[in-house]
């Protein structure tokens, strides 16, 4: 059976972590990798390190030191016109066709520290960006196989936190943005594969702060990046193939996310 590997992970500069990134693909060999939070423009993205690594071809869109995402594939990809969720100009997403599946590549604003739109514009922005998606993902076509990735920065679910009742007031787990998510993945009539694979009570997590002394000790984590599927792409989705690279947040010089994987069927 043919299969289309695809791994997600916010690497928090890429050029700082590419050694990494080359060594997950040396060992792991996905087909796609989506990275988030590259730190860069187009021109100064590490393409060689990756040729060199076996994956040939890229879309990179950068920024200067800012946001940035790029996907990386060692089968052919063609890009598309993106959607237009930013309205800041802001370099936060990649469209592509690869291996029979459109892919949306994605990072969402973080949304800065206070949940208050009225007083804190990256929120406002975090805010704008979620209703476009949902307009967006309501009107496009469910019988395009449509998978979207990326750190989301949004942990939608209860057990998608360490603490829920003490994340309900903290950016990433706020009713505003749970909410918003879920008219999201019901206008798009998207499968979050992680809980397709994964039930609600089994706690789940995808970044832990920098800030913690022993963040394995502490596990004070929050599932942020995503892998959804729409109605033409989710019965491709393998059973069994969701992965959370867990030990990739340690090491030397880990980015505060770790990788997510899931694999399709290309039949």
């Amino acid at each position: 059976m043919s299969t289309l590997s695809v791994v997600s992970w916010n690497i928090n500069s890429v050029r700082l972590r590419a050694p990494r990134v080359v060594d997950f693909l040396n060992r792991h060999q996905p087909d796609v990798l989506c990275l988030q939070e590259i730190k860069c423009r187009e021109a100064q993205f590490p393409s060689s390190v990756f040729t060199d690594a076996g994956y040939p071809y890229f879309q990179v869109v950068g920024q200067k030191g800012l946001h940035g995402v790029a996907t990386i594939s060692r089968i052919p990809i063609e890009p598309v016109e993106p959607p237009e969720f930013c309205g800041l100009g802001h370099a936060r997403i990649a469209a592509c066709k690869v291996g029979g599946f459109e892919l949306h590549n994605i990072y969402l604003p973080a949304g800065g520290d206070e949940p208050d739109p009225e007083i804190n514009d990256k929120f406002a922005h975090k805010l704008d960006f979620l209703e476009r998606m949902e307009k967006v993902y309501g009107a496009y076509d469910r019988d395009t196989p449509l998978i979207v990735v990326g750190d989301l920065n949004i942990a939608p679910q209860e057990h998608d936190v360490w603490s829920h009742k003490q994340l309900l007031k903290v950016v990433s787990h706020t009713p505003v943005e749970t909410d918003a998510m879920a008219r999201i993945i019901d206008a798009g009539a998207f499968c979050d594969l992680a809980r397709r694979e994964h039930p609600p009570e089994e706690k789940l997590y995808t970044w832990w702060s920098y800030r913690a002394r022993d963040w394995e000790a502490s596990n004070r984590g929050r599932r942020l990046d995503h892998i959804w599927a729409n109605p033409a792409a989710e019965p491709k989705a393998i059973s069994g193939s969701y992965k959370i690279y867990k030990e990739e947040r340690g090491g030397e010089k880990p980015s505060d996310h770790a990788p997510v994987q899931m694999t399709f069927s290309r039949g």
